[in-house]
């Protein structure tokens, strides 16, 4: 099975980007639905601060870094992280990882992985309605 639809409803953002991450270095393409819907881990006020102090930053030029205000550029933004971009290997494996807000039409009714629920914490909606 060369391609893996990841529902991303209720997932822990951390565990989802390093399993999404190591699918894909194993030649894998990866699709993940409801990114709007990924949990952030922690306290909700610390999470939210710490985005917008990382949107705030800015160079003389204003050269970065640069946060986006989409859950799914959000959760793609995770999941470089966890992945040697700068090289061929693991840009080949970026290259092969898309995300999307709720269920596009072409997946719907097909098999997906539901991940474990995760606790408390901020959906990534939430976060990017903060950014906005």
């Amino acid at each position: 099975m060369n391609h893996i639809i990841i529902d991303g409803e209720h997932a822990v953002m951390g565990r989802l980007a390093s399993f999404a991450a190591k699918e894909s270095m194993q030649g894998k393409k990866v699709d993940i639905v409801n990114a709007d819907k990924v949990i952030i881990v922690g306290n909700r006020a610390s999470i939210i601060q710490r985005y917008l102090w990382k949107k705030d930053l800015g160079g003389s030029n204003l050269n970065g870094p640069f946060v986006h205000a989409n859950p799914e550029k959000i959760l793609k933004r995770a999941i470089r992280g966890m992945l040697d971009y700068t090289k061929g290997r693991g840009r080949n494996a970026f290259r092969k990882i898309k995300c999307y807000n709720g269920i596009p039409k072409e997946f719907e009714g097909k098999k997906m992985i539901k991940s474990a629920k995760g606790s408390k914490g901020v959906t990534l909606q939430e976060v990017a309605v903060q950014l906005r």
